[in-house]
């Protein structure tokens, strides 16, 4: 009879900082994979202390607590499957990023990672030490190779030293977070990894949001040949139980269901709905509520929230001033309708008037400007804020990237808030997704189906309507031009000069140049948001803000 071994995947969402919390989770996975009759449960990249801990790791009381938690969880699952978990481990020297292995009520072994990732949103080279290569490990009839994470995506490396030492089976612990495109991004990488060894090669992801990071889960298994032998689902908690049986060229794993990666729109949608609703959750808020100006931006970051938290949880207030048009009357209060949510009227004629007549003999003599627009902003932003603290409701700003670029927000006033759902989403995708979302209704989403968003929000041209008849065109180039260069500049760090290759006139990028560095101090104080690319403002993005340097291409 030929060998088998049954492996239990476990897909799920841990929370940062919550030890007890993440092991009980541990502990149900176990459980289940002891009643599936299994050889083995695998939990995720630093699942313990949830991912990523950030300079949290670094404290001696936090990754204590950590260690004596997985000590105590191996007594706990002694009388069952082997229990593979993530967990810092600390040698009394250094701190290594570390995959416990836990086996009859103790800790048989500790498997170090290897290649510390220090790019985009990673940091581990000032957080955790460098491993020497590791070992593979037997478990019943497999020998597994252990990779963590990174570990696996470096070519002629750390899989290719497992394969030669061993290993039968690649099983792979990750903490792989989203941006477009990822899932066929670890696809590519890994077929490299099976194609370097002969292997077969399991891949698990967790699942969940984590500050501006959602870890989209994805998780798959790859055979020899590099065929995807099953693929679970994107973003939701998956335990299921993955067969292997060894043949007369090794082993394989068994087929499975291979679940399809989501189209762009609705992976990225899936993506802000999943971190409000963490950020929420994981944090302690129950409700929020955002200023809903009748515009496209404010829109779809309600809908998002109604999905979220569902609609009873999502308060929506106009804020209305002379300047406000009836259409925007008219198109915020429909949203609100649409969606189910509270909806409140607050006029801003009489605080403005207030502080117009406080102000008066400050700034006679005075031509009005941008400073009577912004005092327009900042009392949203105050009457919100006071909304805010009575109601205990977090409040969402809702500026998309294109206006996060380039400055085109008022800080203090409607940059105030907790969160921004669409911080990495430009202007032209809020319109395809607000056009998408019409269209698709989902499991998840928690607001109601069709057409949420009114056509005449999407089809007028955008405006702060601050002053009479404005428009953002009179300040911003048309936006289909303005995120072509904003993708060259911010995602892509072309120089001017290569997108003046490209056909854009050159006064108009070193317009939109000079708005982007220039508007670092805001970002540096904006709420945190979705990453939904590889270049999001925050971390993946890191820029100074006293900086005098310009392109001269």
């Amino acid at each position: 009879m030929a060998d088998t071994f049954r492996l239990t995947l476990a897909q799920l969402n841990p929370v940062v900082g919550d030890i007890p919390g993440n092991a009980d989770m541990a502990r149900t996975a176990w459980t289940a994979a002891k009643e599936a009759g299994a050889d083995m449960v695998m939990l995720t990249e630093s699942f313990l202390t949830g991912y990523q801990p950030q300079d949290l790791v670094m404290r001696p009381a936090f990754w204590s607590e950590a260690m004596e938690a997985c000590e105590a969880l191996a007594k706990d699952v002694a009388d069952g499957p082997v229990m593979g978990i993530g967990c810092p481990y600390h040698d009394g020297k250094d701190l290594y990023n570390a995959y416990w292995i836990l086996e009859s009520g103790r800790v048989r072994r500790r498997i170090l990672k290897q290649m510390l990732p220090n790019e985009t949103v990673f940091d581990e080279k000032r957080l955790f030490s460098h491993a020497e290569p590791q070992d593979p490990i037997k478990v019943g009839p497999l020998t597994l190779g252990i990779p963590i994470c990174e570990d696996a995506w470096w070519p002629d490396a750390v899989c290719e030293d497992l394969a030669e030492k061993g290993a039968e089976v690649l099983a792979v612990p990750n903490g792989s977070p989203y941006y477009r495109g990822k899932v066929e991004t670890r696809h590519s990488v890994m077929r490299a990894r099976v194609e370097e060894t002969g292997l077969p090669l399991i891949y698990l992801n967790m699942v969940g949001g984590q500050d501006d990071q959602v870890f989209d889960g994805a998780s798959f298994g790859m055979d020899a040949q590099g065929e995807l032998a099953f693929q679970f689902r994107e973003f939701d908690e998956v335990i299921r139980h993955v067969d292997l049986e060894k043949g007369d060229d090794g082993w394989r794993i068994v087929p499975g269901e291979v679940v399809p990666a989501l189209p762009a729109y609705e992976a990225d949608y899936r993506v802000m709905v999943q971190s409000l609703r963490d950020y929420m959750g994981k944090t302690g808020f129950k409700k929020v509520l955002l200023g809903l100006s009748g515009g496209i931006d404010s829109a779809i970051v309600a809908t998002i929230a109604a999905d979220a938290l569902g609609p009873e949880n999502v308060r929506c207030v106009m804020l209305p001033s002379e300047y406000t048009s009836q259409g925007s009357l008219d198109d915020a209060k429909a949203v609100a309708e649409r969606l189910g949510c509270h909806y409140d009227f607050v006029p801003i004629k009489g605080p403005r008037d207030a502080v117009t007549e406080t102000l008066a003999p400050l700034f006679e003599g005075y031509t009005p400007d941008l400073t009577e627009e912004n005092i327009q902003s900042r009392l949203r932003g105050l009457l919100l804020m006071a909304m805010s603290n009575k109601f205990g409701e977090m409040l969402l700003t809702t500026g998309n990237k294109s206006e996060v670029a380039v400055g085109y927000a008022t800080i203090y006033g409607d940059m105030a808030g907790g969160y921004n759902p669409i911080k990495d989403l430009y202007k032209m995708r809020v319109f395809e997704t607000c056009r998408w979302r019409n269209a698709n209704h989902r499991d998840w989403m928690m607001g109601p189906e069709g057409e949420v968003i009114p056509v005449s929000i999407i089809d007028k041209p955008p405006s702060a309507e601050l002053r009479d008849d404005q428009k953002d065109s009179d300040s911003l180039p048309p936006y289909e031009v303005l995120d072509a260069i904003l993708e060259g500049l911010v995602d892509k760090e072309l120089s001017v000069a290569e997108l003046v290759a490209q056909g854009f006139d050159r006064d108009t990028v070193k317009k939109v140049e000079h708005l982007i560095f220039i508007s670092e101090y805001k970002r540096f104080q904006s709420a945190p948001g979705a990453r939904l690319t590889m270049r999001s403002f925050w971390l993946d993005r890191r820029y100074p803000i006293v900086n005098r340097w310009r392109d001269k291409t």
